[in-house]
């Protein structure tokens, strides 16, 4: 009995001696401080100074150089169609055919009446001229002399008149081929053989358009037009002549007398021959704040047609030499203002507010705070805040787009 209670007096107290370590124990974690985290990494860049190539870019529609619409221009049935749907076609050459038969036979009526009128002048020239000799000799009053002269002026004039019918008869008829006035794409006839045309009026057969070259019509903004007046006012004498001469100087690896256009086609793919600007419109569009500009481009193969579009970019003037860049990512935007994550001593972060510019191809220039050489975080810029320290690491290097050809927009302002 006594062995018993010893035994079980030396196990509580192993049991009391266990728990105090175990409670020792836990209070030695729970007043331990947790270790402080590791500095966030993130990749920054240089800034950097180069010149680049910025571009404006608008969205442009495409059409004929000319637009010829095909009319029937006289009354009759259309009896032939003479040429293919949508196939090439060359200035003079018939497309459509409309029944001869009506304006033959206005043709030789109108010669049998001018015939008649020319016997009719012989007739009364020859009795002017007996009359006239007989009115000498006082044969016949002169009353009959002003009689033949005034018929001999009437015949003469009904000549005149008949000429003039049968010349308008020929025109008709001619009429009955219509014919390409300019050579180039033919579109779909819009009325098929058997129907009658002029009926009303001058009836639409078809239109013909002459793409080679092909016309670019897009807007240009009103900031944009102030700051290339001066480039707009040498467009006088720029016609289809000087566009071709500019055309053969750029195919033979030259350039053009004024800045050439790129257009981008809607598949994204570059067109592979650059255009000039020929025109520009005589107003700003009030509504839009754009006046409308146009231009030429070659078009071998009448690739491009009417009713197209593209993007049509426009080297700038204004911008881009010794450009301060820096990767669009590292941007923070906040209402309407920027700023840039700056690297500083000991890896602290100082955030500066910058004045930017256009963009071009992954990077931004920037025109105020920040010097060539300074490093500024580019990826990880929203683990960062004020005078936090960071690990830095290289960001990889990302040049401006060249020749401007970057992601849609290019060149944003």
């Amino acid at each position: 009995m006594f062995l018993e209670d010893r035994v079980v007096r030396v196990v509580l107290w192993a049991v009391v001696l266990g728990g105090a370590v175990v409670l020792a124990a836990g209070c030695a974690e729970s007043t331990a401080k947790p270790g402080a985290p590791p500095p966030p990494m993130v990749q920054v860049a240089p800034v950097t100074k180069q010149d680049v190539a910025l571009y404006n870019e608008a969205l442009g529609s495409l059409d004929g150089y000319v637009n010829a619409d095909i009319r029937a221009r006289v009354r009759g049935i259309l009896q032939a169609q003479r040429y293919k749907d949508g196939a090439t076609v060359k200035v003079g050459q018939i497309l459509f055919s409309i029944d001869r038969s009506e304006f033959q036979i206005a043709v030789d009526s109108a010669q049998a009446a001018l015939a008649r009128a020319q016997t009719a002048r012989a007739h009364n020239k020859s009795l002017l001229a007996r009359k006239t000799d007989l009115g000498a000799a006082n044969v016949v009053s002169r009353q009959e002399v002003e009689d033949a002269e005034a018929a001999a002026r009437d015949s003469e004039d009904q000549v005149h008149t008949a000429e003039a019918q049968l010349q308008q008869a020929r025109l008709n008829l001619s009429y009955a081929d219509i014919r390409s006035p300019v050579s180039g794409v033919a579109g779909l006839a819009q009325v098929r053989v058997g129907n009658l045309v002029g009926q009303d009026g001058p009836t639409l057969l078809t239109t013909v358009s002459q793409v080679d070259p092909i016309r670019v019509n897009f807007p240009m903004s009103e900031v944009d037009y102030v700051k290339a007046a001066d480039r707009l006012k040498q467009l006088d004498g720029r016609d289809l002549a000087w566009a071709t001469k500019q055309f053969a100087r750029m195919s033979a690896g030259g350039v053009a007398d004024d800045d050439s256009l790129a257009l981008v086609l809607s598949d994204g793919s570059v067109y592979p021959h650059r255009g000039v600007i020929v025109s520009a419109n005589r107003q700003i569009d009030p509504m839009t704040g754009t006046i409308q500009v146009q231009a030429l481009f070659p078009n071998p193969g009448n690739v491009l047609r009417p009713g197209q579009y593209g993007r049509v970019r426009l080297k700038r003037r204004d911008a881009g030499a010794n450009a301060l860049l820096v990767p669009e990512k590292a941007l923070i935007q906040v209402q309407g203002t920027y700023s840039l994550a700056v690297l500083g001593e000991g890896n602290k972060v100082a955030l500066r507010k910058v004045e930017v510019g256009p963009t071009t191809g992954t990077s931004r220039i920037v025109t105020s705070g920040v010097t060539v050489g300074e490093k500024v975080v580019a990826e990880g810029v929203q683990k960062v805040s004020d005078g936090i320290t960071v690990n830095p690491q290289p960001y990889p290097s990302v040049a401006a787009a060249p020749g401007g050809a970057s992601p849609s927009p290019p060149n944003r302002p």
